[in-house]
């Protein structure tokens, strides 16, 4: 099945990375988005799963907040993580579990997810980083976290890395050793998914 021209490998990417106009108000790097990252992934041939934007799904283009854009970005981030945590929790859940749902869908019928690609820093779609209490710590934002969570009780193991708009050329060469990392096969003989 599937046997035709496509690649038939894909990555799941934040979508503030595709959709630099989603993201809260201030922070924006990139005109519409990071063409770096979307051109090494495209020239790859791997196709492109865009996550649901979490905080556009649960506050909203203005984060509940026309202001937002006046505080720092971690006063910012550590607000819209609280609000995302009380309020956006059952939504967030079922976004999560959407995503696992689809991973599994793809690698069930032979399809090779790479990994997915979130953005540092962010309290939604952080993968290392994340912002809390106005500063930015190690850990996974609250939607990479749910993704986390549904993707282990399905037993899926599933890549993250995180990048940063601000750090081209440390996220190009995490993106390129993502989508360019072989797998082994059971003869012992790299090769590429």
């Amino acid at each position: 099945m599937f046997d035709d021209h496509r690649s038939k490998r894909v990555v799941i990417v934040a979508h503030c990375l595709l959709n630099q106009n989603s993201i809260s108000d201030g922070t924006a790097d990139f005109p519409s988005q990071y063409t770096e990252l979307m051109d090494l992934i495209f020239a790859n041939q791997v196709g492109l799963i865009q996550l649901p934007c979490p905080e556009v799904a649960c506050l909203g283009l203005d984060r509940r907040d026309k202001q937002g854009g006046k505080r720092s970005l971690l006063a910012e981030n550590t607000r819209i993580r609280d609000l995302m945590s009380k309020t956006g929790r059952a939504v967030l859940q079922d976004k999560a579990e959407e995503v696992a749902t689809l991973i599994q869908e793809y690698r069930l019928n032979g399809f090779k997810v790479l990994g997915l690609i979130g953005v540092n820093r962010s309290p939604s779609c952080g993968v290392e980083t994340t912002t809390k209490d106005n500063e930015e710590v190690k850990g996974q934002g609250v939607f990479i976290e749910m993704i986390s969570e549904a993707c282990h009780r399905r037993g899926l193991v599933v890549k993250m890395i995180g990048v940063k708009t601000s750090e081209t050329e440390n996220s190009v060469k995490r993106v390129q050793q993502l989508i360019e990392t072989p797998v082994i096969s059971f003869s012992g003989t790299p090769r590429f998914p």
